[in-house]
């Protein structure tokens, strides 16, 4: 009976996670001969699992819808080089991207990243985790991309949606792990 309470426990906490992550605000708008994406969303967790989850460039593939796979190159301080590989896709359009970023630290509530080399013309953004006095965190990120080749009249949409799906990922991936540290700390000893 007790491990049935807890399986409906974890499912709860994971139901709740799923039904948050679909609190998400997007925008996009052409600027800069690029589309200008911010991508927002209210989080129940603690910074440091935000960060973590953040910073997991390794694993990043197993969360996020679209990247196939991430590596980190190198760390020097701050600054990790990371090569990553995916697609934007949105109907029966897709656009293959090859991208190494350089992704800046600036702990705990901001990372920055910018396109080395890649089959992209640009991406640059930053992710940004602002403390609200309730406890919870607004997580936001805002940045520019820009494909060498746009599918006529669906090229927006496509990377609008790619990029939201990418942070609604993100954005479930660290709720999963909240949920999952706050089971922990709530299973019963044995």
């Amino acid at each position: 009976m007790r491990a049935l309470a807890w399986h409906c426990l974890i499912a709860l906490l994971a139901i709740a996670s799923a039904n948050a992550a679909d609190d998400v605000s997007v925008e996009a708008a052409w600027r800069e001969e690029a589309l200008e994406v911010t991508c927002r969303a209210l989080i129940d967790s603690p910074l440091d699992v935000i960060w973590e989850t953040l910073t997991d460039y390794n694993r990043l593939s197993e969360f996020i819808p679209g990247i196939r796979r991430s590596r980190v190159l190198s760390q020097n301080g701050a600054v990790s080089v990371v090569e990553q590989s995916g697609e934007a896709r949105f109907l029966f359009f897709s656009i293959p991207i090859e991208a190494t970023l350089s992704s800046t630290e600036r702990p705990p509530h901001a990372i920055e990243a910018r396109l080395l080399r890649g089959n992209l013309k640009r991406l640059e953004g930053a992710y940004r985790i602002e403390p609200r006095a309730d406890g919870r965190n607004l997580l936001s990120w805002r940045g520019f991309i820009q494909a060498e080749t746009m599918p006529p009249l669906f090229g927006e949409m496509l990377l609008r949606v790619s990029i939201e799906d990418q942070f609604r990922g993100m954005v479930r991936e660290i709720e999963r792990r909240e949920a999952l540290r706050r089971a922990r700390r709530e299973e019963p000893r044995k």
